[in-house]
């Protein structure tokens, strides 16, 4: 059974009266409901078309939450190869809510990272919603160090509403483990490519998108706070969360606009949760090209690159 989001209603009933005419079908072998039920399908078919041609900043939010999107550990079993989960920052603890490891991207030796939310209560609980505490940064930083060390491609995968900020992760330097963790996107010398393949949160996410190559989910978000937390900010009234999300330019087609980031990766008809095998492969596709693209440069120009691309962020705005 679908999930179904608030604006998915009006859909939600007519692909709910299709499955009701095929289940009193199969209970009565006498009934004929194909050409019902094919009818019913061509009207919901245009429906999810037209609301998917329509959404407004906030409806995107809604769908990069949803949770029967595919998340890093999905992305991780069906397109990578021989994954070696790498444990622990060597300093406090193992961090549930970042995946990462050595594996095989096309038969490519590489290192990926990524956000892990969970799939259902236990593990959206072990994994914290995928919002990391420093140590997760920190182990980030270990697996970065070791990419480089050995010259393999680093791949992230971004899925977080942002860091913890709990009072423990607080004590324990959170803002400078994710200072640092962004320090060490910079200065690797191997190729760095980077997918939002749900939510980009603040600096949670920057942690593991300062890259050489970062491509965001048609329907993913990235802002550098949530629209809620914006809406109570400014409003002192969360509920304004619609507002804000229009006023953050959160889309990836204002981002790819804006220049933070270089490409946009076409969902499935109804977004990446209605076929994910589909919006996995079409991710697996485009970080292929995107290593493809990096592969002929050397160390030196993988770094200049990446740090000449961030410091020029805003430029033009200054210069006018």
């Amino acid at each position: 059974m679908n999930n179904y989001l608030d604006f998915e209603k009006p859909l939600a009933e007519i692909e709910g009266k299709a499955e009701e005419l095929r289940a009193l079908a199969r209970q009565n072998a006498d009934m004929d409901v194909n050409d019902e039920a094919a009818a019913l399908d061509t009207k919901a078919a245009s429906m999810l078309k037209d609301l998917y041609s329509k959404l407004t900043p906030w409806q995107k939010c809604l769908i990069a939450r949803h949770p029967e999107r595919p998340h890093c550990r999905d992305y991780i079993e069906r397109l990578f190869s021989e994954y070696t989960p790498l444990s622990g920052d060597r300093n406090f603890a193992e961090d549930h809510a970042v995946m990462g490891g050595l594996a095989r991207f096309n038969d490519r030796p590489v290192v990926v990272i990524g956000h892990e939310k969970g799939h259902d209560t236990k593990s959206r609980i072990e994994r914290n919603f995928g919002m990391a505490r420093p140590e997760g940064y920190r182990k980030a930083v270990r697996l970065m160090d070791l990419a480089d060390r050995h010259r393999l491609p680093v791949i992230t995968l971004v899925d977080t509403p942002g860091a913890y900020p709990g009072k423990g992760a607080e004590e324990r330097g959170q803002s400078e483990a994710i200072a640092r963790a962004t320090e060490k996107c910079v200065q690797i010398g191997v190729p760095l490519v980077s997918v939002i393949i749900g939510e980009g949160g603040s600096g949670g996410a920057v942690a593991f998108a300062t890259a050489n190559r970062v491509a965001m989910l048609e329907h993913s978000v990235y802002s550098v706070i949530s629209p809620e937390g914006c809406a109570s900010i400014l409003w002192k009234d969360a509920d304004k969360m619609r507002d804000a999300a229009e006023a953050l330019r959160l889309t990836a087609q204002d981002l790819q606009k804006l220049g933070v980031i270089d490409r946009i990766i076409a969902e499935p008809q109804g977004g990446a949760h209605r076929s994910r095998a589909q919006a996995m492969d079409a991710v697996g596709a485009a970080i292929t090209s995107m290593l493809d693209d990096l592969a002929k440069a050397d160390a030196k120009t993988l770094i200049h690159n990446r740090r000449a691309k961030f410091l020029s962020m805003g430029a033009r705005g200054l210069a006018a």
